[in-house]
């Protein structure tokens, strides 16, 4: 069951909007809780119990971390209770891919390879592990108090809108909202209206985009300009499908008078490639940062170990996507270029031009993404070949009859889209509420709602896409 779909917004939804809200106040965690666990055994009811494990454990270590007084027993606590979350998350996550690994490489000496059978992936295992180690560590490093209500630190980790593919809600950010918020009818209209962007930016462009670039990664040999298609194709899709994802989550949480840190902030306006890693998946690259990037020594160990941490943060976090060699390529090429962009702004070059800078990160973006796209390194490297050695400059015939004019209309809409921010107070729509024209104003509540409408029509005429997050 995904957000995009008839299940959800006609069955899943009122359900839960009607038992929540005739839930006595005082008893509206458990409704969050007991609902989102049921949202989740929609999928796979074994992998509930994991869910429920994770988060009874998670609750018990903190709880025993929090009572231990700072030493080596504190730190051990820790130790121990990072280990048993990230090993659960490797076992599932990394165990395939290991054993895979292992496989081709005694074949190729020769050798018989160890019989296994795939193990399946928990929907939203990667991100509900991250969220108990931010906790664990908090509550460690004694930056937030340890929860000892169980009911209320379960439904944090369960609310279902955040599930399956973030934003990445740390304890601290919702606690408030845990013990008490406050419900009005203007926070649910403003959390309907975010929700129902973000239904658009998924139904209307991400879904609309996919079969092409589908198309495009499948082909044996792609043109140039097939290849250039597919990798801007899905730079488009991924932004459309996964902020539109967080924009919906957000909104639900606003529906419940929660609120959600953001996701996202325009990421491809940015003018450089750490100002992106800024404004994309902001909740994943500040835990990166947070927890990762400055347990490694950060930028206090001089430039040379500053660079190393950045690639090392940088590929853990590609792994952390998926098992896969193409996640590790695409977290060196990234982690490279925040290395280089670190080197040039220490050696007191100041930054390029806005228009300079914003063309050479989308370039560095672009190229970025086959990886993370393509099904394998092969994959990869022969979209790299079609776009980067001579080829031809026309869409193949092989791509040619799979495409409908709609999905390239819509890849323009998409550009536009993008870039439309930049024009910021010239453009009536983009102003602050109380500085629009009476008639904007109108468009502006109205205009959800009529993509939400045409976003429905759509959604009975094809299938329901999932979201591209909900694989990692």
């Amino acid at each position: 069951m995904i957000f995009a779909s008839f299940e959800f917004l006609f069955l899943f939804l009122p359900i839960f909007f009607a038992i929540y809200f005739l839930t006595p106040a005082r008893y509206r965690n458990w409704s969050i809780l007991l609902l989102s666990w049921a949202f989740y055994a929609w999928w796979r009811v074994d992998f509930l119990g994991l869910l429920v494990a994770v988060t009874v454990f998670t609750f018990t270590m903190a709880r025993l971390i929090d009572r231990t007084p700072a030493g080596t027993t504190k730190n051990r606590l820790l130790a121990f209770g990072l280990t048993v979350i990230l090993g659960v998350l490797a076992y599932f996550k990394y165990a395939n891919f290991g054993v895979q690994t292992y496989n081709d490489a005694v074949t190729a000496l020769g050798l018989a390879p160890t019989p296994w059978s795939e193990i399946i992936l928990p929907i939203g295992l990667s991100f509900y592990v991250l969220q108990s180690v931010s906790y664990l560590v908090d509550v460690w490093r004694g930056t937030v108090p340890v929860s000892r209500n169980f009911v209320a630190y379960a439904a944090y980790k369960a609310i279902f809108s955040q599930l399956i593919a973030g934003p990445i809600v740390r304890y601290a950010e919702i606690e408030d909202d845990l013990k008490n918020r406050v419900h009005t009818l203007e926070k649910f209209g403003l959390g309907a209206r975010r929700f129902m962007i973000g239904f658009c930016m998924k139904v209307l462009i991400a879904d609309t985009i996919s079969p092409m670039v589908d198309s495009v990664y499948a082909l044996p040999n792609p043109s140039m300009a097939d290849a250039w298609a597919g990798a801007i194709g899905y730079t488009l899709q991924l932004f459309f499908d996964f902020a539109g994802y967080s924009a919906m989550a957000i909104g639900l949480a606003q529906m419940c008078a929660f609120r959600f840190p953001e996701n996202f902030n325009n990421p491809y306006l940015a003018g450089n490639i750490q100002e992106f890693w800024q404004r994309w998946h902001m909740t994943l690259s500040r835990f990166l940062r947070d927890y990762l990037y400055i347990s490694l020594g950060g930028n206090r160990g001089g430039p040379v170990r500053t660079y190393v941490n950045l690639l090392l943060t940088m590929v853990i976090g590609g792994f952390w996507h998926g098992a896969n060699w193409t996640f590790i390529l695409w977290g060196f090429w990234h982690g490279g270029w925040l290395a280089i962009h670190r080197a040039w702004r220490g050696a007191g070059n100041g930054p390029m031009p806005y228009v300079i800078g914003n063309m050479l990160l989308m370039l560095a973006v672009i190229v970025g993404w086959v990886a993370f796209r393509a099904h394998d390194v092969h994959n990869a490297f022969a979209m790299y070949g079609a776009m980067f050695l001579p080829g031809s400059l026309h869409i193949s015939d092989a791509l040619a009859w799979q495409v409908t004019p709609d999905q390239w209309w819509c890849m323009l809409i998409a550009v536009v889209l993008v870039y439309l921010p930049l024009l910021g107070h010239r453009l009536p729509f983009l102003r602050p509420v109380p500085e629009m024209p009476v008639a904007w104003r109108y468009v502006w509540a109205i205009g959800p709602l009529a993509g939400f409408v045409l976003g429905m029509i759509l959604l009975y005429s094809r299938a329901a896409v999932p979201f591209l997050y909900f694989q990692f």
